[in-house]
């Protein structure tokens, strides 16, 4: 027994489809043609040359030893996607915090850092405001700038990668009062800064004697170092006699890198009608499948490039980024 199906209501013809219609099947089913090509394939040859994985959990998690090189004046950052924070230990390439081996301590002040992202000609801070925090140039040009004769500017220089401004914030442990930037700060180009709030600094204080202590006996040091900050060279040679060998340990990161498995899935609908009547001489539900994949392994691509978590470019150390001299790159810069 046949039954007749009710021809579809205009109102309901104009809401959005949710199967391949009869009409665009039939495309398939006459005539000499080509499989339905897609213009949003890609050779996608960056999927192919990454290194690949299994796994079986629901995680990945990165172990990496915990590196960090104290001494040059510069502090590092580690970066997690688009987040970026200090290394604890790294605080201490500032004069006042030099030498202070407290590292729950450092971890309370590196935690407390707030990060910022600029584009280029973005104004950090100006000339004349308080300065109540420390800046730390994690990626990024910025320029020094103040008021000059003749109602003209003056450059002070250029800070980036590791550099720290206003690092006077720190003196008297954040008691006196704020006082006013010296100079203007300008991004030259993108980037990130850390901001180690003074507030931040004082409740740490407050609840750390041995910092109060150490900011005593480093204000101290400090008045009689030269301009340039030099710290005491340490040496030790000689081969003669039983010398006492250095013991080491590998130290690991306490808080590794954790990626949590993503997927990039869709709802394929092909009714039934259209697959029986119009199966002929391709398969419709198999040309559907074809181009519903492709089009996941290109969202896939995409993903592994711009996420912001997971992506290549922002996981990218800051270290392998290179500094334009103005605007995008040119071969002047890859030079």
């Amino acid at each position: 027994m046949a039954t007749s199906v009710e021809p579809t209501s205009e109102g309901r013809a104009d809401r959005a489809r949710l199967s391949l219609a009869t009409e665009a099947a039939r495309t398939l089913a006459s005539t000499t043609k080509t499989p339905p090509q897609m213009q949003g394939i890609t050779s996608r040859w960056l999927l192919r040359v990454l290194p690949w994985v299994q796994v079986s959990g629901g995680a990945f998690r990165v172990n990496r030893r915990l590196g960090h090189t104290l001494g040059n004046g510069r502090v590092e950052f580690v970066s997690t996607g688009a987040r970026v924070r200090v290394i604890p230990a790294e605080l201490t390439e500032l004069p006042l915090l030099r030498g202070y081996e407290d590292p729950e301590v450092l971890r309370e002040l590196a935690d407390g850092c707030v990060q910022r992202d600029f584009a280029a000609g973005e104004v950090i801070f100006e000339a004349g405001s308080p300065a109540d925090s420390v800046v730390l140039v994690a990626h990024g040009k910025l320029g020094r700038r103040t008021s000059g004769p003749y109602d003209s500017e003056t450059e002070l220089g250029v800070v980036a990668d590791g550099d720290f401004v206003d690092d006077r914030v720190l003196a008297g442990g954040g008691a006196q009062e704020p006082g006013s930037r010296e100079f203007s700060l300008t991004s030259l180009t993108g980037g990130t800064v850390l901001l180690l709030p003074r507030d931040h600094f004082r409740a740490v204080l407050q609840r750390s004697p041995s910092l109060a202590s150490h900011l005593e006996r480093a204000s101290a040091s400090l008045s009689g170092r030269t301009a340039e900050g030099e710290a005491e060279i340490e040496l030790a040679s000689g081969h003669h006699g039983e010398p006492e060998l250095p013991g080491t340990f590998v130290d690991y990161d306490l808080a590794p890198r954790e990626y949590e498995l993503s997927v990039a899935q869709t709802v394929l609908r092909v009714h039934t009608r259209v697959a029986d009547l119009y199966n002929e001489p391709m398969n419709q539900l198999q040309e559907q499948i074809r181009l519903t994949v492709e089009a996941l392994r290109e969202r896939q691509e995409h993903e592994m490039v711009n996420n912001r978590e997971i992506g290549l470019l922002h996981n990218a150390d800051l270290r392998q980024r290179i500094h334009t001299r103005n605007g995008p790159p040119t071969p002047d810069d890859l030079d």
